[in-house]
């Protein structure tokens, strides 16, 4: 989950929504999600400026976890597996080989063992942007997975991989107990193997999996499964140090990074579009300017003195102009029509780890007190975006329609019987800190959060902070839910791959909670897990839709968290940029495969 959400999280947005659930029924929207000033023969050179607010909060592949991540990766790093060039075609697109030259398979000898051994060929020329550069190695993968679980800035899915690859939860949990030092991380990552990723050859890199594991190729397009190249072991992971020296073996290399100001990248010139199937890499340079509103990102769009969004989105009073005149800057995506396996959600996440959310009572007060169409009506109305009461999005396996375990007057709220709650509890009076991005329109969604809250009997104090530090001060570092310094925030999540996905959502959101983990709140259930394992290890799809059902189903009947909307995602662009696509990776545009007329 990023963004997720992976996801893992996201910016929550005014958007049309594809489908909606729960209360407010289905909902369609007209949005192509294709840039209709696409046509034409792309031209090569210039420079694309992508405007925003935040830095990034995970530079390091082996941590980073947010859409915007994503976007930054596709341009300097590259994976095993990928997706291809977005088309706006409106199915979901498939997995496909990056510096692998092939999908495994039984047939090619690249799934052997009943499918616990997984066989991948590396494609030769594939190089490091070093001097002089070199060819990127199986041992370079081998070193990022060794690296997923270190002490200082570890993975945000740990499940992905403790729970699938030969070893790696035993070696894990050796790694959380060594000093976060680039002496203590060296010392342990070259004392200690695991068994479950080799290096064969240069260009050979095998998997041994604990069993069959149909996803398996999925996770492996995830950015913490990057190549990771042995200089970065002379620095601890995503430390200030390690953003200045990163290495690329992408199109683009990152030749300027300011915190909290701006990223540069320009032409790897170790980089060979031969080698390369899914990037085009049209531009010469992309800046990234931080700092700036959503408002004048847009000023600036529309007005051509930027190109394209970084990690904001339109102004919300600004959709519904740019809707009704089909304007040729805005993209929504995902492009499908009825149920959407791609829809963003935005949740609340409750802090169980101290507090007064410890309280299955107060936890169930905020999910009957929540006025969700008040927030419906920030990113648009109904015509724009749907409450929901499930973590499982609409068109993935394991949604349950209808389903709503805390009936609220259709999406309204329940003041009365959120009051009865806290009464119960003997907790009237109790005052709750919530969290806030400050990105537009999450200030406004808390401030409706807000309201429905004390209307329900809560007091409710505001904190507020950067979209950065929202998730990387705050979500991902559980010491400050343990001193309680927040006790609700509103996140986002959207899955890392499609259908079959609960691995991507129900088990980085409540299971395994830690440092970097997407379980921000803390959340634990054995009844979950053993549903959890169940869906796993099912046998068909069907066989894992009921146990993902179940395990969502339990999970909300115990308040793990608040779901709140589904939505889809704007974008908008200036009018020189071409071939901007929606693309569900990065809920963007893909930079290395976008162009600029009059360059």
């Amino acid at each position: 989950m990023q963004r997720g959400f992976t996801a893992i999280g996201v910016m929550a947005a005014a958007v049309m929504l594809a489908a909606g659930c729960s209360s407010t029924g289905t909902v369609s929207g007209s949005g192509s999600g294709v840039n209709s000033a696409s046509a034409g023969t792309p031209q090569r050179g210039g420079t694309l400026t992508m405007l925003g607010q935040s830095d990034i909060f995970n530079l390091d592949t082996v941590s980073a976890y947010y859409t915007v991540s994503n976007t930054l990766e596709r341009m300097f790093t590259r994976q095993l597996f990928s997706y291809p060039d977005p088309t706006g075609a409106s199915t979901p697109p498939p997995v496909v080989p990056d510096i692998a030259t092939e999908i495994p398979t039984a047939a090619n000898g690249g799934i052997t063992d009943g499918g616990k051994t997984i066989i991948v060929h590396l494609r030769q020329g594939v190089m490091w942007n070093t001097t002089p550069a070199r060819q990127v190695t199986a041992a370079d993968f081998v070193r990022e997975f060794k690296m997923l679980c270190n002490p200082a800035s570890p993975v945000g899915a740990p499940g992905y991989f403790t729970a699938t690859i030969v070893g790696m939860a035993s070696y894990c949990d050796g790694f959380a107990k060594v000093a976060p030092t680039v002496t203590g991380i060296d010392s342990y990552v070259n004392s200690h193997n695991l068994p479950g990723v080799v290096a064969t050859s240069d260009l050979t890199l095998t998997f041994h999996l604990l069993s069959p594991t149909p996803d398996f190729l999925y996770i492996l397009t995830m950015g913490f499964c990057s190549a990771r190249p042995i200089e970065y072991m002379k620095y601890v992971p995503d430390s200030a140090a390690f953003r200045q020296h990163t290495l690329s073996d992408g199109p683009y290399e990152i030749t300027s990074y300011t915190a909290d100001k701006s990223i540069t990248l320009a032409r790897n010139p170790a980089w060979k579009a031969s080698t390369d199937p899914i990037r085009h890499a049209y531009v010469n340079k992309i800046v990234i300017t931080e700092g700036l509103t959503a408002d004048n990102v847009q000023q600036q769009l529309e007005a051509g003195t930027g190109d394209l969004d970084w990690d904001v989105t339109p102004p919300t009073q600004d959709l519904p102009t740019l809707i009704a005149e089909h304007s040729s800057g805005l993209v929504l995506g995902p492009t499908a029509s009825g149920d959407s396996s791609i829809s963003v959600g935005t949740y609340l996440t409750l802090n169980q780890y101290a507090g007064p959310m410890t309280n299955k009572l107060v936890r169930e007060a905020v999910a009957y007190a929540v006025d969700k169409n008040a927030i419906v009506q920030i990113l648009g109305g109904k015509a724009l975006a749907a409450t929901t009461s499930q973590l499982v999005l609409p068109g993935n396996v394991g949604y349950i329609k209808n389903f709503n375990p805390f009936p609220d007057n259709n999406g309204s709220g329940d003041p009365a019987k959120a009051k009865q709650l806290l009464a119960q509890a003997g907790k009237t009076g109790v005052t709750l800190k919530l969290l806030y991005s400050t990105t537009d329109p999450m200030p406004r969604v808390a401030q409706s959060l807000q309201s429905s809250l004390q209307a329900a009997g809560f007091h409710v104090k505001l904190i507020p902070a950067t979209q950065s530090d929202f998730y990387g001060q705050y979500l991902e570092n559980p010491s400050t839910a343990k001193r309680d310094v927040w006790d609700l925030a509103p996140p986002g999540w959207i899955p890392d791959w499609f259908g079959n996905n609960g691995r991507s959502t129900i088990v980085p959101l409540l299971t395994q909670p830690g440092p970097g983990s997407n379980d921000f709140d803390g959340f634990t259930s054995p009844t979950v897990g053993n549903y959890v394992k169940a869906a796993l290890s099912a046998p068909t799809v069907a066989a894992a839709a009921t146990d993902w059902q179940k395990a969502d189903a339990s999970a909300m009947e115990d308040v793990a968290v608040v779901p709140i909307n589904v939505q889809k995602w704007p974008i908008f662009h200036s009018a020189a940029v071409h071939g901007c696509n929606f693309f569900w990776f990065g809920l963007n545009c893909d930079p290395t495969n976008v162009w600029l007329s009059g360059s």
